[in-house]
C-alpha cells in the first residue's frame, strides 16, 4: 500500500473513533441530574462550577450542596466518582471520594478526613415503586472527625461506616452504622452550675460509641430497628429498638413532597396546610412494638449523691425519697397498673442500679390513628393499648 493510501486509512479510522467517541463517553451533568433526583430535594442541591468526564471518572470542580432552597450552598471542594458506568439511564458508580472538611467559623473549627462511599447505584427514574428508583450505597464512611474551640479539642469521633444490604430478589434492605471513639471534653462547658454537676458525677469526659442496625422491607414497609444505642464508660448504655409498618415507597414519596412543599412556601397557610397533610400521612402507619433500656455503668449512683447533695442530704437519702415521690406523682394519671410497675422498677433499680426497661408490645399491631384517638380522649388508656411494661435488673 502506498503512504498516501496509508494515510487516508488513518485518517478514516481517525474519524471513525472520532464519531464514536461520543456515544461512548459519560454524560456528566446527567448524571448529577439524576443524584439530585434522587435525593428528592428542591432545587437541585448538587452542582458544581464544572464537570470533568476522562474514561470512566467524573470529577465535580468546585461542588456545592444547598439542602434548604432559602439557605445558603455548603461548599464542597471537588468530588471524584471513580468507576462510573451508565446502563440504560442509571449509574453504578464505584467509589466516591469528597475532599477533607475543614470549616471555620469564629473560634469553632470542624474538620473530618477520609470521607468516601461505594457502589453507588443511581436510578434512572425515581418514580417507580421498586428499589430501582433508589439512590443506594452499600458502605459510606469517614475517618477522623474533630471539633476545636479556640484551638482545643472538645469533640471527636475516630472513624464511622454506614453500610447497607439489598437482598437478592430486592424485596428487603437491611442497614447497619458503627461510630467508633465519640470523644467529649466537657470540661469547656462555661456555664458555672451545669459545670459544677459534671465535675461532681466525674464524667468531665465521654468516651464512647454509637451502633445502629435494621431493615426494611419494601412491600408492607416494614421497618425494623434491632438496636439503636449508645454506650458511654462510666456512664451507662442506652438501647432503644422499635418496629412500624406503613412505611412504604408512596409513603416515603408523599412525605418528601410534603416536607419539601414546607421548605419552599413558607407562609403560614402553607406550613398549616402541609401540617395536616403529613397527620394525614402518619394514619397509614402501624405501630407493632418498641423498647428503651438504659444499663447502669455507675451514673446513678453519683447522680444521686450529686442530686442529694444539693437538697443537703445523702445520696441514700435522696434516692429514698425518689422512690416515695414516683407513685405520687403517677397517682394523678390514673393508670393503676401502670403506677405499680413503675414503683416497683424504680425501687427495685435504685436499690441496685443494673438495668431499666420500658417495653411496648401490643397483642396485635395498632393503626397509629388509634394511637393519636386514645391519646387525646382517653391518654389513661395508652399502657394497655401499646401492652406497656417497666422492669427493672432484667437478666438478658
Amino acid at each position: 500500500m502506498s503512504h498516501a493510501g496509508k494515510m487516508r486509512l488513518l485518517m478514516a479510522g481517525t474519524g471513525l473513533l472520532m464519531m464514536a467517541g461520543p456515544a461512548f463517553s459519560l454524560d456528566g451533568a446527567d448524571l448529577v441530574a439524576k443524584i439530585n433526583a434522587a435525593m428528592g430535594l428542591p432545587d437541585n442541591p448538587l452542582a458544581a462550577k464544572t464537570i470533568d468526564v476522562r474514561g470512566s471518572t467524573v470529577t465535580l470542580r468546585d461542588a456545592t450542596y444547598k439542602p434548604v432552597p432559602t439557605g445558603e450552598a455548603m461548599s464542597l471542594g471537588d468530588i471524584t466518582l471513580e468507576g462510573v458506568v451508565e446502563d440504560g439511564g442509571a449509574y453504578t458508580i464505584e467509589k466516591v471520594l469528597f475532599p477533607n472538611v475543614n470549616v471555620r467559623e469564629d473560634k469553632t473549627t470542624v474538620s473530618i478526613a477520609d470521607i468516601s462511599m461505594t457502589n453507588v447505584t443511581v436510578p434512572a427514574d425515581v418514580t417507580g415503586d421498586t428499589l430501582d428508583s433508589v439512590l443506594l450505597y452499600e458502605e459510606a464512611s469517614s475517618g477522623l472527625m474533630e471539633v476545636t474551640f479556640d484551638g482545643k479539642p472538645v469533640f471527636s469521633v475516630e472513624s464511622s461506616v454506614s453500610t447497607t444490604e439489598i437482598a437478592e430478589d430486592q424485596s428487603s434492605v437491611g442497614f447497619a452504622m458503627e461510630v467508633s471513639g465519640i470523644a467529649a471534653d466537657l470540661s469547656t462547658v462555661e456555664d458555672p452550675k451545669s459545670r459544677e454537676a459534671i465535675e461532681a458525677m466525674g464524667v468531665t469526659s465521654l468516651n464512647g460509641s454509637m451502633s445502629l442496625s435494621g431493615s426494611w422491607q419494601l412491600e408492607d414497609g416494614l421497618v425494623d430497628i434491632d438496636d439503636y444505642n449508645f454506650a458511654f464508660d462510666d456512664i451507662g448504655k442506652l438501647a432503644m429498638a422499635f418496629s412500624i409498618s406503613g412505611y412504604t415507597m408512596d409513603f416515603v414519596k408523599a412525605a418528601a413532597e410534603t416536607s419539601n412543599a414546607m421548605q419552599e412556601n413558607g407562609s403560614k397557610e402553607s406550613q398549616d396546610a402541609a401540617g395536616l397533610a403529613m397527620l394525614g400521612l402518619m394514619q397509614r402507619l402501624t405501630f407493632n412494638s418498641a423498647e428503651i433500656s438504659f444499663d447502669d455503668d455507675g451514673i446513678t449512683n453519683r447522680a444521686l449523691d450529686y442530686a442529694g447533695k444539693e437538697q443537703g442530704i445523702t445520696g441514700e437519702a435522696m434516692g429514698e425519697m425518689l422512690k416515695a415521690m414516683t407513685p405520687l406523682m403517677l397517682a394523678q394519671y390514673n393508670v393503676p397498673t401502670l403506677q405499680n410497675m413503675v414503683s416497683e422498677a424504680v425501687n427495685t433499680y435504685i436499690d441496685n442500679p443494673g438495668n431499666l426497661i420500658i417495653t411496648a408490645e401490643p397483642e396485635n399491631p395498632v393503626p397509629f390513628p388509634m394511637i393519636m384517638g386514645a391519646a387525646m380522649g382517653a391518654p389513661e388508656t395508652l399502657p394497655d393499648v401499646l401492652g406497656v411494661t417497666v422492669e427493672a435488673n432484667r437478666r438478658r
